[in-house]
């Protein structure tokens, strides 16, 4: 039976190019004798041939359509929910109990790291503070003998700049102390010590454990690396043509590789430079509660078009020819020779987003979609019939 339509169609189709080649080399003919010379963008056919061609005409219609687009990207952790892991003056690792997959909580304890030159700072740190303290009680008291002309303006000059050396050099001591984990207002002669523990900044579940009992690490090496996946979000690809298809607030569908779980997200903000491939980026917020998501996975997503009230046409009634999109519309009826004929113009148009059947249609400057007549099907027989008219001999 499918056979048999395919055929029917084709004979179809051929008689219908056969009487509008016919038609093309008659009007040839009489153009030599000085007859009419159609535009270029005129396709003009007989009420036989609009038969045969299954020809109708109807209406520009405002419709709702929100199209889909189909893009792919991954799954990443916003920078702040990201924590990479190191000790800014390094030592040897005492111990840790943490395996990759671990979840941390943010101020959790990852490791014990053993370092001579923790003491030293603790050390050095206690006795300026010492001297410190001495220092500021001179300093208020060479102030008040000044005030009554008991010390000279130059003990007290001596006296403030080492007040002032000693402030900085506290200062100084405290900031190391706080760089590798220990709370200067804590820190007392008792408790100096080697060790100090490496805790998590933040609360997720650890990605990669680089240590082990006794290894020596340097500043710049990795020990653990956290991921926090409450707060995902998609960075996802596309092409330059479909930059104007996309906009904060969009809604977008992903899938995780072949699963048919279905996730949801909501695009913040879209790439604003364009990369030597024709791609730009769009981000997008994980909305939805994605127990199986986590950072790097590949993902398929489909996002949303807004829906808007546009002007459009069924699928069918726009062709392409030349890269370039048409339709047709009805431009009037006549007669040549006391036979009935029906122009047709073709238009270009510009198509915009497709749905269910219907797609998106941007019209030339000054044609009133209410009034025009558009050809909704058949449409490409007539661009058929324009191609082939005069090509073909009866």
């Amino acid at each position: 039976m499918k056979k048999y339509n395919f055929i029917s169609s084709t004979i179809i189709i051929s008689g219908f190019l056969a009487l509008v080649s016919c038609n093309g080399v008659q009007k040839s003919d009489a153009e030599t004798k000085g007859g009419e010379v159609l535009p270029d963008n005129i396709v003009e056919l007989r009420a036989d041939q609009i038969k045969l061609a299954n020809i109708e005409t109807g209406q520009i219609e405002m419709r709702s359509l929100s199209g889909t687009l189909k893009v792919s990207g991954l799954v990443a952790a916003a920078p702040q929910n990201f924590a990479t892991i190191c000790m800014p003056m390094g030592g040897f690792i005492k111990s840790t109990s943490l395996m990759p997959g671990n979840p941390v909580i943010k101020g959790q304890t990852l490791a014990i790291i053993e370092n001579q030159e923790f003491v030293d700072i603790q050390e050095n740190y206690l006795e300026v503070k010492s001297k410190f303290e001495y220092a500021e009680a001179e300093y208020k008291r060479h102030i008040e003998l000044y005030k009554d002309d008991v010390y000279s303006q130059m003990n007290v000059q001596q006296v403030t700049a080492e007040y002032k050396s000693l402030s900085t050099q506290l200062k100084a001591l405290e900031q190391k102390l706080k760089l590798i984990g220990i709370i200067p207002a804590n820190l007392h002669d008792e408790n100096i010590n080697s060790s100090v523990a490496i805790v998590s900044p933040i609360s997720g579940y650890i990605k990669t454990v680089n240590v082990n009992i006794g290894k020596s690490v340097s500043p710049s090496d990795i020990l653990f690396e956290i991921i926090n996946s409450d707060k995902l979000f998609l960075e996802l690809t596309l092409f330059e043509k479909d930059a104007d298809k996309v906009s904060p607030g969009q809604k977008i569908r992903f899938f995780i590789n072949n699963e048919t779980e279905q996730h949801e997200a909501v695009i913040y903000q879209t790439g604003k430079s364009i990369s030597t491939d024709k791609s730009f980026k769009v981000y997008a917020s994980v909305t939805s509660v994605c127990r199986n998501v986590i950072p790097g996975m590949y993902v398929n997503a489909v996002i949303e078009a807004s829906s808007n009230q546009v002007t459009s046409l069924p699928s069918n009634a726009v062709v392409t020819f030349d890269d370039k999109d048409y339709i047709f519309v009805f431009e009037k009826n006549k007669e040549e020779g006391g036979k009935p004929f029906t122009e047709y113009r073709m238009i270009e148009v510009h198509k915009g987003v497709a749905d269910g059947g219907f797609i998106e249609v941007v019209l030339p400057e000054g044609l009133n979609y209410k009034t025009v007549k558009v050809v909704v099907k058949g449409a490409y027989n007539l661009l058929s019939a324009k191609k082939n008219a005069g090509e073909m001999s009866c």
